[in-house]
Parts: C-alpha cells; sequence; structure tokens
C-alpha cells in the first residue's frame, strides 16, 4: 500500500500499519461507507510515506509527501489535506484529516503516555469529537512546553475545535 518511492524504516511501516489498522476499527464502527473508508486507508498509508527521507524534517514530511502525490496524480484534495496537515491539524479538514490526526497520535505503538492515549483511544469512535478537542490540546501543550511556536494552522484548527 506504499508508493514505490516512499522512504520508511520497518520501525515507521509498523507505525503506519498501526494506524492504518486504528482508522480501519474506527470506519467500521462508525459504519463509514467503503468509498470512504478507501480514503481513510490512502491517507492512513500515505501520511508518513516520507518520513524518513533524508530532506524531510518533523513537520514538513507531510507537505513534501502531499506535493509528491499530488504530482503522482492524486487529486482527491481531502486526502491531500490530510496528509499534509497531519502533524499540524487544519481547520478546513474533512473527516479522513481528522481521523488521521487522532490515528496518527493515539495508534498504541506510541510510547509517551501510554495509559492517557489507551483511555483517550478506549473513548473512540463514540466521544471522536470530545477526544479530538482534548488530542488537539494535549498536542498544543506539548508544543508549548518545547518551546517551539505553535504554526497558524494548528491555532486556527483549535479555534474552529473549540467554536463548535
Amino acid at each position: 500500500m506504499l508508493p514505490s518511492w516512499a522512504v520508511v524504516t520497518p520501525e515507521r511501516r509498523a507505525h503506519i500499519e498501526r494506524v492504518a489498522a486504528l482508522m480501519d476499527e474506527w470506519a467500521a464502527g462508525m459504519a463509514v461507507p467503503p468509498a470512504e473508508r478507501a480514503r481513510w486507508q490512502r491517507a492512513a498509508w500515505l501520511h508518513d510515506a516520507l518520513r524518513d527521507a533524508p530532506a524531510a524534517g518533523e513537520l514538513d514530511h507531510g507537505p513534501c509527501c502531499a506535493d509528491r502525490l499530488a504530482r503522482e496524480g492524486e487529486r482527491d484534495q481531502g486526502v491531500l489535506d490530510a496528509v499534509r496537515y497531519h502533524s499540524l491539524g487544519y481547520a478546513g479538514w474533512e473527516a479522513v484529516g481528522r481521523m488521521l490526526y487522532l490515528a496518527d497520535h493515539l495508534e498504541p505503538g506510541r510510547m509517551h503516555d501510554r495509559e492517557g492515549r489507551a483511555a483517550l483511544r478506549a473513548r473512540m469512535p463514540a466521544e471522536r469529537d470530545a477526544v479530538l478537542k482534548e488530542v488537539a490540546r494535549r498536542r498544543m501543550e506539548w508544543i508549548r512546553q518545547s518551546g517551539w511556536p505553535l504554526a497558524s494552522e494548528t491555532t486556527a484548527f483549535w479555534n474552529a475545535l473549540v467554536s463548535v
């Protein structure tokens, strides 16, 4: 399911597989139609396709991958936006982007705060919107604690979440 141009280590591939499995589990639980479920799977398998490329950094691998996908013929803007912004958040996301953001953060292979992530996963998909707000809040807090500036996309995503 990875494109031939993907640059991923075995560990990254395992992460991608866990993200895809989680999204598939949630799609089944939400009775997502097959065409939409296929979009979710495409986004899951592609989101980190260039994460281990030498020129890709922590925040630019998504945009690099989305640009490559567009050049390769991907025309689904929802999938492209999901891949492009999965590390930041994006106010204009469709469900595919929101679910990728959640699965990427909550997949069970992540070592930091395993119990907290497991508790949030257990609330999915029944409490999707509440879990999404909590994940976004936690990610923003982590960015602040790290001393990194908040990206404008992250701030706009948060504002969109809390305004509904």
